[in-house]
């Protein structure tokens, strides 16, 4: 026990530590696990022998990513995905396969051999990848959704890759152990199959098939029948912590079917989630096992980190070094070619390439199988554990890359190909989210015509299903502006969900039309401030009416009357608006304004002259109500 806590406590501090730390640097978290398991293992030996069989469990974390990331695909999206989980996924597995078996081939290693080797180093890192993309916002992207249809294929393809290892094993060759004995190799590996429950293991070829059909039937129906009146009962016994237990239980019993019929885990904990995606209890299973994922997912990367063999890399770290990179390398320009030959383009296509490059942790269970098989040699696979490593070690420094690359390309909106504008109008809406939806609608149903611009093209393509004329594009973008009718427009809208693409937009069309009549959505005061000095004439904060209005139904319920709580909000709404304006004078872009005395002192005089408009105003109602 007091050697179990010592273990955690020391995973659980370097996590705490390093984590917050690169994220800080901007570095990503899964680097800073990633430094944190090199930390506490490699460096100071912390921790030692129990990191392979920590490893093993920490795996889960990328069952737990799959089974989330299913219950946000309805069964029609993932069918949607089908071409390019074919087309676009299939083609990177064979690609990457034989261009890596070609050059193993070349570096004088058996056909067999160079197809292992091929098929591990052709799986990239789920964990790390999915992960990287959910922190970054990138997964909606269209680069982010190829990258994720691409990593759902290398999860599906490592079931036929299993399946055909042992078909590639080498002759078993005894050799003499160091206590004399001799070691046959085909009877330590027959003795090995017997130690694992399988529900597989010795039937015939078309009862394996049968068995593990059945077993995806039973998971897809139990996740149709099953989940809703299980979720009912918990419900009614109304302890929490039997939901957390339930979505627990349905990861891990999956997981553990799957693992008998020897289908992937991850795969079908995938499927479940599919099915589950259309059900009511989809946002609790989440919110229960998000807390989960994100710290077996954190525990996988540190083991990594900690694993690696530092004796036998700095035996050759050149050599190591090279290899990892030229694998890097291989893939980049594969994926590069492939992003092209289905049309991806600009970040996208950046994302796409550099995301993927890495070999993954699939390589790991892989490695350990063809050793067990007797397909890779041992040292050869000690050496490919390490390449593998190093690759994953090397992705938070492409995802960099991949950064600098997006700011030297613009404003860090996937790129598209913009239609062609044909029709102006004297309004034009830049932005067709949430904000600018309300906005047009209000608008056009009051007889006016309006120009909506907008860079995301599923956005355009379902309003255009509701009869809303968009046109897809970057709004910053000098020559759709103008082919939209800016020099006649009257009102320009910007309602952009990113604030430095709104500032942009306003500072461009107020050169271009010092008479425009600008409306800007601001993020935040700041925001605000930054809108003014732009040339913004109305300016609208997100959360503020809201907000406003919140306050309103407070006061309405504390004893104000409905007159009296609508008198406080117009009072409170007007007196900001000024402050608003009074204080952009005085805020000075770059300094925080914690430091900026003359800004804090009007502040406090302004909140005290608003304070004393609320009181007068009560006072009079008070003498009214007497």
């Amino acid at each position: 026990m007091d050697d179990f806590l010592y273990q955690a406590s020391i995973y659980l501090a370097a996590a705490v530590i390093a984590v917050p730390l690169s994220a800080r640097l901007g570095l990503g978290s899964v680097l800073g696990y990633l430094a944190a398991g090199i930390v506490i293992g490699p460096v100071f030996g912390l921790v030692g022998a129990e990191t392979e069989s920590l490893q093993h469990v920490a795996e889960f974390g990328v069952v737990m990513m799959l089974f989330l990331i299913g219950l946000e695909l309805e069964p029609r999206a993932l069918w949607d995905m089908r071409d390019r989980l074919l087309g676009l996924g299939g083609l990177q597995v064979l690609l990457s396969t034989a261009v890596i078996a070609a050059v193993a081939i070349y570096a004088n290693h058996p056909w067999s051999v160079a197809l292992a080797v091929g098929l591990t180093l052709s799986l990239s890192s789920t964990a790390i990848v999915l992960q990287t993309l959910s922190e970054k916002g990138l997964m909606q992207t269209n680069g982010g959704r190829a990258t994720f249809s691409v990593l759902l294929t290398q999860d599906i393809a490592v079931i036929p890759i299993l399946a055909m290892l042992p078909l590639l094993a080498l002759p078993a060759m005894p050799h003499i152990e160091s206590d004399g004995s001799i070691d046959r190799g085909a009877d330590a590996l027959h003795e090995a199959g017997h130690h694992s429950l399988s529900l597989v293991e010795g039937l015939p070829g078309w009862a394996v098939t049968l068995v593990t059909i059945g077993a995806v039937a039973f998971v897809i129906l139990a996740g149709i029948y099953l989940t809703r009146p299980l979720f009912r009962f918990i419900h009614a016994t109304r302890l929490r912590e039997m939901y957390t237990a339930l979505a627990l239980m349905i990861v891990v019993g999956i997981s553990f079917l799957m693992t008998l019929v020897g289908l992937s885990p991850a795969l079908g904990a995938f499927l479940a989630g599919v099915v589950l995606a259309s059900s009511e209890f989809r946002h609790e299973m989440e919110s229960d096992l998000e807390p989960f994922k994100g710290l077996f997912l954190g525990l996988f990367f540190i083991t990594v980190g900690a694993g690696i063999d530092v004796g036998y890399f700095f035996n050759d770290p050149l050599d190591l070094i090279g290899l990892a990179l030229l694998v890097i390398l291989a893939k980049g320009i594969i994926l590069y070619l492939v992003g092209r030959a289905f049309r991806l383009r600009g970040r996208d296509h950046w994302l796409f390439t550099l995301g993927l490059a890495q070999a993954g942790e699939f390589g790991f269970v892989l490695l350990a199988f063809s050793t067990q098989q007797n397909v890779i040699p041992p040292d050869l696979s000690q050496k490919l554990l390490m390449i593998i490593a190093l690759t994953m070690l090397i992705t938070p420094l492409l995802f960099i890359i991949f950064d600098l690359l997006s700011r030297r390309m613009g404003n860090g909106v996937p790129e598209a190909e913009p239609d062609e504008i044909d029709e102006k109008g004297p309004v034009i809406i830049a932005g067709i989210g949430r904000f600018g939806q309300i906005v047009n609608r209000l608008v056009r149903a009051s007889g006016f015509k309006t120009v909506v611009l907008d860079h995301d093209i599923e956005t355009i393509q379902l309003m255009r299903r509701f009869g809303v004329k968009g046109f897809l594009g970057d709004p910053t973008r000098p020559e759709l502006l103008r082919a939209a009718g800016l020099e006649k427009a009257t009102v320009l809208v910007a309602a952009m969900d990113d604030p430095k693409q709104v500032t942009r937009l306003v500072g461009f069309a107020r050169r271009q039309r010092p008479d425009l009549h600008i409306v800007a959505r601001a993020r935040d005061r700041t925001h605000v401030y930054q809108l003014y000095q732009a040339g913004a004439n109305d300016i609208v904060r997100e959360m503020f009416d809201g907000s406003l209005r919140a306050g309103r139904y407070v006061l309405e319920n504390v004893g104000l009357s409905e007159y009296e709580a609508a008198q406080a909000e117009q009072t409170f709404y007007h007196h900001d608006r000024a402050s608003v304006r009074d204080l952009a004078e005085l805020w000075i872009p770059g300094m925080p304004t914690g430091d900026n005395k003359k800004y804090i002192e009007r502040a406090r005089q302004l909140e005290k002259d608003l304070e004393t408009e609320l009181l007068e105003l009560a006072e009079k109602h008070a003498k009214k109500s007497a």
